[in-house]
């Protein structure tokens, strides 16, 4: 039973009776039975809903602080709530959640386990009939999401399929729902508003009598719990919430110990019976000091008590430095017929709108979409290998490329308006990461063929050519004008690099009915 026809069928009734009180004889007796009947159809409505809310497909949001309208993604698949992975995670999905749950729509979409890592669930493992176990299982039933935006439910958009997933802890997707709007309780609407983010402010301006700040717990001198000293307090702890390779980096610069390899948020290192110091850390990621950084003025740390930030910091790394002038060189139009993109469809390489036509259409496959080629070419300029952050017994077999792929989402390909808003569906492209082109003297050592090892070796190149499926940006939808073209590798900074700064191309899209081309590109970040 849809919950839309329960509130119509609901105003109905009260309209009926609304009308028999105002004809009938008006007398104490009669509107006693009314507003007893009128109770009673109240009582059984939200007992309706109640259930509503455990049916198949039903989200919440757990984890968030400050009300209702914001923590992690949870959806309910066969009677039982798991988390949504952060993979593939953005406005659009965030979109979907929100109005599912009755919100006008999202904020802002979160990753990374920003109200706290996805929660877990104890799991007894019996070895004999004298010996069993139970250990602590995250449990993810969505993985690499994709809505179009249109969708009334989470669960009608495309993703890998219920509980196919390799996401750890630390990926969990949530989601800051807009609060402004009408709610119905008890009968009464009222306005409510949106919760205010705890404000932020630069750590040394707010502890002024200075910060120490320290590594413990690790099994090496270079990794372990980030501890903090402020002023003459006891050494305390970090919120993890939010905590980023960016935070970690800094960590890694002030203590000399290199770069950061890993964020985690966990008790790893121990750490759950420190006192937490400060939360809401907020850096960019080339401060000298975490004192540069910001956090929030008031300490608040949603989530477990084992959303303790720490790092693990190493000397060398790799550094991916995208080649932008081999884009615009490449860049150029291909209509083509979806009959020669089914490969590409069964790997998310073009926009809903095809989806949607193969859906209503007889003759779906004799459409043609507009194709925004280019080819990718990526450099490891650091000290270190660029190996994927996948163990090799989860990588994807790919039908398109007939390779495995080593990372989910390797790169990411955006057209936007000039105002920075994401207009043509990007595409997100996984890769198989070889050595496709070595400076002199080096030896290519990484190769797709036959379950190789992948990576990128330290001054090789991996070379994703525009001629290649799924080494687009479906741009169909698009009208004719001047756009921001964005191409970034490693967007999810799921690997640590020496420096994000060199991992994206800005660019400038000329469109025209009859020819792009990309022109006036910068280095970013992803």
């Amino acid at each position: 039973m849809d919950w839309r026809i329960l509130i119509i069928g609901f105003s109905i009734i009260l309209a009926i009776m609304v009308d028999v009180r105002t004809t009938a004889n008006s007398n104490d007796t009669w509107d006693e039975k009314i507003r007893e009947k009128k109770a009673r159809l109240v009582k059984k409505l939200k007992k309706d809903l109640r259930k509503l809310k455990k049916q198949e497909g039903a989200v919440k949001l757990v984890g968030g602080e400050n009300g209702g309208h914001e923590g992690n993604v949870e959806i309910l698949h066969d009677g039982k709530w798991g988390s949504v992975c952060d993979d593939e995670w953005d406005y659009l999905e965030a979109n979907v959640v929100c109005r599912q749950l009755g919100f006008d729509g999202a904020i802002k979409p979160t990753a990374n386990g920003h109200f706290g890592q996805a929660r877990s669930e104890i799991f007894p493992i019996r070895f004999n009939r004298y010996f069993s176990k139970e250990i602590k299982k995250r449990r993810y039933w969505m993985d690499n999401v994709y809505c179009d935006g249109s969708e009334d439910e989470l669960s009608k958009c495309r993703f890998d399929g219920w509980g196919a997933s390799d996401c750890e802890g630390g990926e969990a997707a949530g989601v800051i729902c807009d609060q402004q709007q009408q709610e119905a309780e008890d009968g009464v609407r009222e306005r409510s508003k949106a919760g205010r983010k705890p404000e932020k402010r630069r750590i040394k301006d707010i502890h002024q009598q200075g910060v120490a700040i320290r590594l413990a717990g690790g099994r090496v001198h270079s990794e372990g719990r980030v501890e903090v000293k402020l002023g003459h307090s006891d050494w305390g702890v970090i919120c993890g919430d939010g905590w980023s390779l960016f935070e970690a980096a800094v960590v890694c610069r002030q203590l000399g110990l290199g770069y950061a390899s890993d964020a985690v948020q966990t008790n790893f290192f121990g750490g759950e019976k420190t006192p937490m110091a400060i939360s809401g850390v907020q850096c960019r990621g080339n401060e000298s000091s975490l004192t540069d950084c910001l956090h929030d003025k008031l300490l608040d740390c949603p989530g477990p008590v084992e959303n303790v930030g720490s790092v693990v910091c190493l000397r060398d790394m790799p550094d991916l430095v995208f080649d932008h002038i081999e884009l615009m060189r490449t860049a150029h139009l291909e209509d083509r017929q979806l009959y020669w993109l089914q490969c590409a469809m069964e790997e998310n390489c073009v926009a809903s709108q095809a989806y949607k036509i193969q859906k209503e259409s007889e003759n779906w496959h004799l459409e043609t979409r507009r194709l925004l080629r280019f080819t990718a070419r990526i450099l490891n300029a650091g000290t270190a290998d660029f190996r994927p952050s996948v163990p090799k017994h989860l990588w994807e077999w790919h039908m398109c490329h007939m390779h495995y792929h080593s990372m989910e989402v390797f790169a990411t390909f955006d057209v936007l308006d000039l105002n920075g808003t994401r207009l043509a569906e990007g595409h997100k492209a996984s890769f198989c990461l070889e050595d496709n082109q070595c400076l002199p003297g080096v030896e290519a050592r990484y190769k797709c063929a036959n379950y190789g090892d992948q990576g990128i070796s330290v001054n090789c190149s991996d070379i994703y050519r525009h001629n290649i499926d799924c080494q687009w940006v479906d741009i169909s939808e698009l009208r004719p004008g001047e756009y921001i073209f964005k191409v970034g590798v490693n967007p999810e900074l799921k690997v640590g690099e020496m420096s994000f700064d060199n991992n994206a191309a800005i660019c400038r899209l000329l469109y025209t009915e009859s020819f792009a081309t990309v022109h006036s590109c910068v280095m970013g970040r992803p």
